[in-house]
């Protein structure tokens, strides 16, 4: 018999663009001639409950409650259920606004006697100096968004504790050594979510009939609505087999051993999951066939660990284009949940997501999984393959946004990338993950930026150079700000991962790596950042060999379910917990460009030590001179367009010579230079040559050579006026 394949993201992932994992998986498949449906369950279930027919339901679930005159229910849940005719009349109209098919209702929304407004709204005014005067689209999209966090706040007290719209039961996710709890949660009674998410997959399941079930699992809010749904299947439809890959099962699920996992699986597949899924269609097809590729399965009642298959995994070349297709691409909801800019980009919009290289070129973090092939096998895709991709997946959905979902892109490769968008006049929005390194020089980040690219990410980390030297980042701070200051003057937006609580920081690193930040945001370099505690993780060399970084595992004993997430003691004793308000407060305020003026000590309600770091440290590091030597082999790109050109002569004492006067336009405004006679008809000659447009890129040892066959000293003629001002154009040196 044929296998036909289901692949689902069970619910919460996010709300505005689907979970990638099913896409890539299904643009592999169709390389195989393999038949395989997708679903996104998470947007499917969110649509349901966020319907006039869901509202009415989730408020006669929540009667009964009211009707007993609940003395436990908060006020706010109580204003929401007296609103609920508000809600359900406007329900509809809101969900199509934050779908994009009705823009019209902004004006009204932003009227605010619109909406029903319930706690969330109480932040408004606090929010409207943040937001300044954004405009009616955006505002009504915060508005709308405020509105459905009111109605999850009455579903978590009043209905379902473990609803969240990214993330569902997330705790009994997290950390879960034990699969106890979760096999406990799975035995009572389905919840009312639970109810819409089974009678969504009960349609599903009898439309595709699949022989096989494959459920990725991203994250630990996908945990426990992919055993619920395994669990159905398996009752329901006990012939079709069913496997969990994923982010979840690659980083925890490593050396599981509890033989009731496979109550609800048949397979659990680990890393790359191209391979795995192939071998198991083939066990299906031929149960004698007996090859695995990374799978854990039940054998006589005991957790086996295959990887006995002779295939090599597939180059990225080989897996073909991700596929949307079945996808609900135009139901998916815009949200601006928080004034973040970088966290606004995560929610509000559709992004193609694409990979330009498999694991992380630098693969050397200390606190990262680098011993897991998703980091440690490094594999980028050539430039023009992907550039194929692109296009067809813009044909596919017809979104031309697309996010880069690299560990750390390799800047050589989005120099390559940039190049080759700009050769096929390709009009994309993109933007990725990076590591703040030096090859981000002033001219990469304008040539990122035409190409398409507007914001970028990278992990500051601690800022702190003891502390960076010992996460093995490969950077300085003075090195981050450079790198910063170069994209934010190519009109980039920078985003920062900021770490606080990294084994041994000192309560005065913590203070500097602040004071760092807050001249960062001074400076402009910086628009965004988050700060994150450090957590071990299991496949770390924080984790593998904690007593080289000064901290101690709480137990070596390793659980039969989840493994990832390590308790440990740090030798220095510090309680980084309470750092976290001041931290994340400080920054929020010096986001919106307020507050640089304040004592660190403010932000504080414990005593903390003045800042070691000097009040121009950034200041000065971006002031230095720039190295004005440029390498042999460095390429010479030009971004503008071809010049209309005129012939005129010079008179000077009686002698009269002829010049060249070249006038340029690019998108903003005309610019103009002269030349003499003979430079100007070598410049004539050697635009076209090294435009974007043409395919082969010459380096400035090949222009300094074709310059020198007629013309004398090409270094002054570099260095000069017309040059410069060329150079702030788009000449580009890369």
């Amino acid at each position: 018999m044929k296998t036909k394949l289901f692949l689902v993201t069970p619910p919460f992932t996010q709300l505005n663009t689907p979970y990638p994992a099913t896409a890539y998986i299904k643009g592999f498949l169709n390389t195989k001639a393999i038949e395989a449906v997708q679903a996104d369950l998470g947007i499917e279930v969110i649509l349901k409950l966020f319907s006039k027919g869901g509202i009415s339901d989730l408020f006669a679930v929540a009667a009964p409650q009211f009707e007993a005159l609940n003395n436990s229910i908060s006020d706010n849940s109580k204003r929401i259920f007296a609103l609920q005719e508000e809600y359900i009349k406007t329900i509809d109209a809101v969900i199509a606004f934050l779908q994009g098919k009705n823009p019209t209702l902004a004006l009204q929304i932003c009227q605010e006697d619109y909406l029903p407004e319930a706690s969330r709204f109480v932040q408004l005014e606090e929010l409207d100096w943040a937001f300044g005067t954004m405009g009616t689209q955006d505002r009504g999209k915060h508005l709308a968004t405020l509105y459905l966090e009111d109605i999850s706040d009455f579903i978590v007290e009043c209905v379902d504790a473990n609803f969240g719209f990214s993330r569902y039961a997330e705790r009994l996710g997290r950390s879960a050594n034990s699969f106890d709890e979760l096999y406990k949660a799975l035995q009572e009674a389905p919840t009312y979510i639970d109810a819409v998410l089974l009678s969504t997959l009960k349609e599903k399941i009898e439309s595709v009939q699949p022989t096989l079930f494959l459920i990725s699992v991203p994250f630990p809010g996908n945990l426990y609505s992919a055993f619920r749904s395994a669990q159905w299947v398996k009752a329901n439809y006990p012939t079709i087999k069913i496997s969990m890959g994923g982010g979840f099962p690659n980083t925890e699920l490593r050396s599981l051993s509890d033989s009731r996992v496979f109550e609800f699986f048949d397979y659990i597949t680990l890393d790359d999951g191209e391979v795995p899924i192939e071998e198991l269609i083939l066990n299906i097809e031929d149960p004698s066939y007996g090859a695995f590729k990374r799978t854990f399965l039940l054998e006589d009642g005991a957790v086996v660990y295959k990887n006995n298959s002779a295939k090599s995994d597939y180059k990225q070349s080989q897996v073909g284009t991700p596929d949307y297709s079945d996808l609900l691409l135009d139901k998916y909801i815009s949200v601006i949940e928080i004034v973040n800019p970088m966290h606004r980009m995560w929610s509000d919009g559709r992004w193609n997501k694409l990979t330009m290289a498999h694991g992380c070129y630098w693969g050397k973090c200390t606190f990262c999984d680098i011993s897991l092939d998703y980091i440690k096998i490094y594999e980028p895709v050539a430039a023009n393959l992907l550039c194929d991709r692109m296009e067809e997946m813009v044909l596919q959905t017809g979104e031309n946004g697309f996010h880069f979902v690299d560990e750390a892109a390799p800047p050589a490769l989005m120099r390559a990338l940039a190049l080759e968008i700009l050769r096929r006049k390709l009009s994309v929005t993109w933007w990725t993950n990076i590591r703040f390194e030096k090859s981000f020089s002033k001219d990469l980040c304008l040539l990122l930026k035409a190409s398409g690219c507007i914001a970028v990410s990278g992990g500051l980390e601690v800022a702190s150079d003891r502390l960076l030297k010992l996460i093995d980042k490969g950077v300085t701070v003075e090195q981050v700000a450079k790198v910063t200051r170069n994209f934010t003057e190519a009109g980039v937006m920078v985003h920062a991962y900021l770490m606080y609580g990294y084994p041994t920081q000192t309560v005065q690193e913590t203070v500097d790596s602040l004071e760092m930040v807050r001249q960062l945001f001074e400076a402009g370099v910086l628009q965004s950042g988050f700060w994150h505690q450090f957590a071990m993780t299991a496949h770390s060399p924080v984790g593998i060999y904690p007593e080289k970084f000064g901290v101690k595992k709480e137990t070596e004993a390793i659980g039969s379910f989840a493994n990832n997430d390590i308790n440990y003691i740090d030798s220095t004793g510090i309680d980084h917990d309470k750092f976290s308000f001041g931290l994340k407060k400080s920054l929020f305020n010096f986001m919106h460009g307020i507050c640089f003026d304040y004592e660190l000590q403010e932000w504080f309600d414990f005593k903390i030590p003045k800042s070691k770091i000097a009040d121009d440290f950034i200041y000065n590091a971006l002031t230095e001179d720039a190295d004005l030597n440029i390498k042999a082999n460095a390429k010479i790109v030009w971004l503008g367009g071809k010049p209309s050109v005129s012939s005129f002569a010079k008179s000077k004492k009686g002698q009269s010579w002829q010049m060249m006067a070249f006038t340029f336009h690019d998108k903003k405004e005309s610019f103009d230079i002269v030349l003499n006679d003979l430079e100007g008809q070598w410049l004539v000659n050697t635009l076209p040559l090294i435009s974007v447009s043409n395919n082969k890129t010459f380096t400035f040892q090949e222009l300094k050579a074709s310059f020198e066959t007629t013309l004398e000293n090409f270094e002054l003629f570099w260095y000069s006026k017309p040059v410069n001002t060329l150079r702030e154009y788009g000449l580009l040196v890369l």
